[in-house]
C-alpha cells in the first residue's frame, strides 16, 4: 500500500508537513511557556492562527516575547504546587478548554554546593510529580478534556547522566532505574489519567536543547556564545575542554524549533499514545561543530592536542549493563573559566560596549550545562527510525541552528553580534 506524504521547509528547518486544511480552529493548552521548551512551541503554534485559534500559556511568569504576545495567546498565571482545586478554579474563571495540552513545566531545586546539575534526585522527582499530578487532577476537576496530551521529558531517560548506554537510544529501551528519576513517575501518572479519561498521549524526549530565552539556564547556546565572544575579545583560541573521545563523540542536539515542530506533528498527524526521540536528526559531533563556531568569530579553534593533561572523572554506573564504566576527561570545565576575574571583566566589558541585558550569573547551572553537553562519558545518538516510520522526517542541520540561536540571543541583547568572520556548513 502506497502512502503519500506532503513536506515543506521553512527557512532551515526542512521536511516538515503539511497539514490538511480542515485542521483548524483548535486550543491548545502551553504550559511553562516561559521556559526554552514551551516559548518555542507557542512560537510554532502562533505562527498558525487558523490552525491554533486559541492558544493558553499557564506559567506562574508570562512568557517574555518581544512586542507582546500575539492576540491569540493568553498567559494565565497558574501555580501548578498549588491545590488541583485552587488551579481548576482559575482554570473555569477564564473559561479554559482544549484540544490538546503540551506540557512542559519543570522546577530545577539546588543542588548541594559543589554537588551536580542531577545530584538532588529524588528532589527532583518529588516537585516534578507533583506539579503534574496537581495540574492532571485540576484537569478533572474542571472537567477538560483533551484529545492529546504531549509531555516533554529528555534523554536522562536512557540513563546517559549516569554512565554508559547502549547505543543508538531507542524508544523501547528498558527504563533504568539506577537512582530515581522523574521522568518515569511523571510517565506513570500520565498513562493513568489518559487511560481512564479517554486521552491519547505523546512522550518527547530530546537531547541538549538549543533556543534563545532570556531564561537560558538549561540552554548550551548561551553559554557556548558567552564563551567564544570573551576568546574574540581577549584574542585566545576557542578551546574545546575535553579529550578526543568527547570531541568526535556523536551528539544528538535539539533545537528547540524543531523539538516544537514535532511536538505538533506528534498530537494532529502521529498516532496516540507513543513516546519519540525528539532531535535534528543532524549528524553533529564537536569536531566538525567547533571550528564552525570559531570560524563565526574569526577565532582559531584548539581541539586536543598530543601532550594534553586531563582530569579524569569515573561514572558511577554502567547503564547499558556490562563493559567498564564511562570516563569524561577534561582539561578545564568551563564553571571555573566563566568565575574567574578576568573573564568577569572581559563580560563586563562586552556588557557595556554593546548595551547587553545579561550579567554572568547563575554559572554553576548555566555554564555546569553546558561542561555536561561538551563531554560526555558515551555517545548520546538517538535512533529516529520510530519516527520516520510513523510519518515524521523533520530536519535541521545542527550548526545552522545553532547559527540562528546564537544571532537570536545577540537581538534579545543577551551576547555580543556574531561577526560572521566565515560561515560554511559543508
Amino acid at each position: 500500500m502506497m502512502s503519500v506524504q506532503q513536506v515543506q521547509s521553512k527557512g532551515i528547518y526542512h521536511a516538515l508537513p503539511v497539514y490538511p486544511s480542515e485542521v483548524s480552529g483548535l486550543t491548545a493548552i502551553i504550559t511553562g511557556a516561559n521556559g526554552i521548551s514551551g516559548n518555542y512551541l507557542m512560537r510554532v503554534l502562533a505562527a498558525n492562527p487558523e490552525r491554533w485559534s486559541r492558544i493558553i500559556c499557564l506559567s506562574r511568569r508570562p512568557p517574555l516575547i518581544p512586542g507582546g504576545l500575539p492576540n491569540h495567546v493568553e498567559h494565565i498565571p497558574l501555580d501548578f504546587l498549588k491545590d488541583p482545586k485552587e488551579i481548576a478554579t482559575t482554570l473555569k474563571e477564564h473559561n479554559v478548554t482544549a484540544d490538546h495540552v503540551f506540557f512542559f513545566s519543570y522546577i530545577q531545586p539546588t543542588p548541594k554546593e559543589g554537588a551536580g546539575l542531577w545530584s538532588n534526585a529524588e528532589e527532583l522527582v518529588k516537585v516534578n510529580s507533583e506539579l503534574l499530578e496537581n495540574f492532571l487532577q485540576a484537569l478533572k476537576v474542571a472537567s477538560i478534556k483533551p484529545k492529546r496530551f504531549m509531555l516533554q521529558t529528555g534523554a536522562k531517560n536512557y540513563g546517559g547522566h549516569l554512565g554508559p548506554t547502549k547505543i543508538p537510544q531507542e524508544e523501547t529501551d528498558p527504563r533504568v532505574e539506577l537512582e530515581p528519576n522523574f521522568y518515569y513517575p511523571q510517565e506513570d501518572l500520565l498513562w493513568k489519567f489518559c487511560e481512564e479519561n479517554g486521552v491519547g498521549w505523546s512522550v518527547h524526549m530530546p537531547g541538549p536543547i538549543v533556543g534563545a530565552v532570556p531564561d537560558a539556564a538549561m540552554n548550551c547556546a548561551y553559554p557556548l556564545a558567552v564563551y567564544a565572544a570573551v576568546c574574540k575579545h581577549k584574542g585566545q583560541p576557542f578551546e574545546f575542554p575535553g579529550d578526543v573521545d568527547s570531541w568526535q563523540m556523536p551528539n544528538s542536539m535539539s533545537a528547540a524549533q524543531m523539538n516544537a515542530y514535532q511536538e505538533e506533528w506528534a498530537v494532529l498527524l502521529g498516532p496516540p499514545n507513543q513516546k519519540y526521540n525528539t532531535c535534528d536528526n543532524s549528524s553533529f559531533s564537536w569536531e566538525k561543530g567547533w571550528p564552525r563556531i570559531a570560524g563565526w568569530y574569526g577565532i582559531e579553534a584548539k581541539g586536543p592536542q598530543d601532550g594534553d593533561k586531563y582530569t579524569e572523572t569515573e561514572t558511577r554506573f554502567v547503564p547499558r549493563g556490562y563493559g567498564p564504566k564511562g570516563v569524561t576527561r577534561r582539561k578545564f570545565r568551563l564553571v571555573d573559566w566563566a568565575k574567574k576575574p578576568e573573564v568577569q571583566q572581559a563580560w563586563r566589558e562586552l556588557v557595556k560596549q554593546h548595551d547587553l541585558t545579561q550579567d554572568l550569573h547563575d554559572i554553576d547551572r548555566v555554564f555546569g550545562f553546558l561542561d555536561g553537553t561538551l563531554c560526555r562519558p558515551a555517545p548520546l545518538y538517538f535512533s529516529m527510525d520510530k519516527s520516520r516510520k510513523l510519518g515524521w522526517q523533520g530536519f535541521v542541520d545542527s550548526s545552522e541552528a545553532m547559527l540562528e540561536v546564537f544571532q537570536d540571543l545577540a537581538k534579545l541583547k543577551m551576547i555580543p553580534p556574531v561577526p560572521l568572520v566565515h560561515v560554511s556548513f559543508n
